[in-house]
C-alpha cells in the first residue's frame, strides 16, 4: 500500500507503534476487550492499516503472514460514527491486497460477515467464547502413562511442529512470542508430549489458548489444569464448535457469551489424518 492514499477525506496509511494507544480506544468503543498491551502484541508479530481523517483515527485493520502460503486477516475495527460509509471494505482490501497469492482466514463478527463474504470469503464453522470465574473443578482425568509438565522458552520447536500438524500453517513466530510472556503446559503420554496448551494476561483477566490435544479428553486434562490454578481469576476461551468442548466449557463455569464465524479465502490448509488437533485458539484475530 502506498503511503497516504487518500479516499474523499480519508486517508490510509500504516497503523504505528503510536498509534495504538488510539486503537485501544477504538477497540474500547465497539466493546473488545483489547488492552494496549494486547494491541502491542499483534502489531509486533503482523502489519497494519489506519484510517485516519482530519488527524483522528477512525479505523484499523491488520495482517499476519504465516509461511509463505497462509495470513489471517484481523483487528477491523471502524469507530461507531463512521460506520457505513465502506470504511471497512477500504482497510480490509488494502490489507488483502498485501496479502495476495496466499490463503486467508478470519474470524468474523456477525457485523462485518456481509463484508468479509463479498470479498470472496466462505465460512466454514463456528467460534464459540466462553468466559467466567466460578469454576467447577475436579480432578484432571489423566490416563496411566500420562502427565502435564512445564513448558518453557526450549519448547518452541516442538510447540511449532505440533502447532503446524493441527493448523497446517507455519505460526512458529506468533509461538515464540507467546511463550515469552505465557505459561505452558504440555501433556506426556509414555514420557513423549502429544498436546500443549498456554495461558497468558488479556483483556479483563487471562485467556487460555492455544490448545493443541490428540483427542476431546486430552484436550479437558489441558483446560482443567488452568481452571484448578486460576479458580476464582476471570478466564476465556475460544474454542471452534465442532470441537464439542462448547457444552462442557458451560458446565465448568464458563459462560457461552457469544464467538464468530470462521472464514477462508483460498484453499483449505493441508493436515494429516490422526494427528492433534486445535481445541481453542491464540484469539480471534490470530486463530
Amino acid at each position: 500500500m502506498s503511503e497516504g492514499k487518500t479516499a474523499g477525506s480519508l486517508t490510509l496509511r500504516r497503523l504505528e507503534v503510536a498509534d495504538l494507544e488510539a486503537a485501544q480506544g477504538l477497540s474500547r468503543a465497539v466493546s473488545w476487550p483489547h488492552r494496549v498491551e494486547d494491541w502491542h502484541f499483534v502489531q509486533a508479530l503482523g502489519f497494519g492499516i489506519a484510517a485516519e481523517a482530519d488527524g483522528a483515527l477512525l479505523g484499523t485493520a491488520m495482517g499476519w503472514r504465516f509461511g509463505a502460503d497462509h495470513a489471517a486477516l484481523g483487528m477491523v475495527i471502524v469507530a461507531p460514527a463512521a460506520q457505513g460509509r465502506g470504511v471497512g471494505r477500504q482497510l480490509t482490501s488494502a490489507v488483502l491486497a498485501e496479502l495476495e497469492g496466499r490463503v486467508v482466514q478470519l474470524n468474523a463478527t456477525s457485523d462485518g460477515f456481509p463484508l468479509y463474504a463479498s470479498l470472496g470469503f466462505v465460512a466454514e464453522g463456528e467460534i464459540c467464547q466462553h468466559q467466567g470465574a466460578a469454576f467447577s473443578v475436579g480432578l484432571v482425568p489423566l490416563q496411566p502413562g500420562e502427565r502435564l509438565r512445564p513448558m518453557g522458552r526450549s519448547d518452541a520447536a516442538l510447540l511449532a511442529q505440533m502447532d503446524r500438524a493441527a493448523t497446517g500453517q507455519e505460526r512458529g513466530a506468533v509461538l515464540d512470542a507467546l511463550l515469552a510472556q505465557a505459561e505452558g503446559v504440555a501433556l506426556e503420554r509414555d514420557g513423549q508430549a502429544v498436546g500443549f496448551s498456554l495461558l497468558r494476561r488479556f483483556g479483563r483477566g487471562h485467556v487460555i489458548g492455544p490448545v493443541i490435544a490428540p483427542d476431546a479428553v486430552a484436550a479437558k486434562a489441558l483446560i482443567l489444569h488452568w481452571l484448578g490454578v486460576r479458580s476464582g481469576q476471570f478466564l476465556r476461551i475460544d474454542v471452534p464448535a465442532e470441537s464439542g468442548l462448547s457444552p462442557w466449557l458451560q458446565e465448568m463455569g464458563l459462560a457461552h457469551v457469544g464467538g464468530g464465524t470462521p472464514m477462508r479465502r483460498g484453499p483449505r490448509p493441508v493436515v494429516g489424518p490422526g494427528g492433534p488437533q486445535r481445541f481453542a485458539l491464540v484469539n480471534q484475530a490470530l486463530g
